[in-house]
Parts: C-alpha cells; structure tokens; sequence
C-alpha cells in the first residue's frame, strides 16, 4: 500500500512539474476572465511603455503633440497582446497578422485586393 501511494505521489509530483515548466505552450487555451490580466492602457504614453510601439508605428509623435485622445483601440490591443504572447513575436509582426486576420474576416486577400468575384479593377 505505501508503494502505491510513493508511486501516485510521485507521479503526481512529475506532472504538475511538467506543467508548470511548460505553462507558456498551454496557458492561452485556458479560458479565463479579462479581469485577472493587467489593464491595457488608455493613453498614447501608457501605449508606448506597454510596448504597443515601434519605429514603424511611432507613438511618440502623438504624445509630444499633447494628444488628449484616450489612445489605441482597446479590443485591437487585447487582440494583439493575445498573438504576441501566443505566438511569442514583437509588436510589428503580431500587428501584422492582425490586419491580415482582419482582411480575411472583411473578404480581403492579403494583397489588399477584394475576394469578389465580381470585382472590375482598371490599372
């Protein structure tokens, strides 16, 4: 019976270490409530310490310009935050993916030419 119970305790020991060592592959399938993640900023400044910037999309600019606006779209950094930390890439790529994930849903290629059929273009 103590074999048994070594046996369990131990196994049981190796999986929940597996999992911890391994939790950045699978936590993001986990569904959990918004509110246990940090809140995203509101503002240019706050945008631009929480990474949501580059030097293909400049935020500073709007911050030296005194910019009262309440800054980047919140549903779109939620969803940007998302690929990044999925997919472990820097901010220009994941927002890449994005638009092209945006373009699919709209019937966009990622060429930037409509999917209609019955779309004219005359160059």
């Amino acid at each position: 019976m103590g074999y048994i119970l070594y046996s369990l305790t131990f196994v049981t020991f190796l999986l929940c270490l597996t999992l911890y060592y391994t939790r950045e592959r699978w936590t993001y399938l986990v569904p959990l409530p918004d509110y246990i993640y940090h809140r995203l900023p509101s503002s240019f400044s706050n945008d631009i310490e929480s990474g949501f910037s580059s030097n293909d999309f400049d935020l500073t600019t709007n911050v030296a310009a005194g910019d009262s606006r309440a800054g980047l779209d919140q549903s779109a950094k939620r969803e940007i935050q998302k690929i990044m930390k999925r997919r472990r890439i820097g901010f220009d790529e994941a927002r890449r993916v994005y638009t092209e994930q945006r373009f699919a849903s709209h019937g966009i290629g990622a060429d930037g030419r409509p999917k209609d059929p019955k779309f004219v273009s005359f160059s």
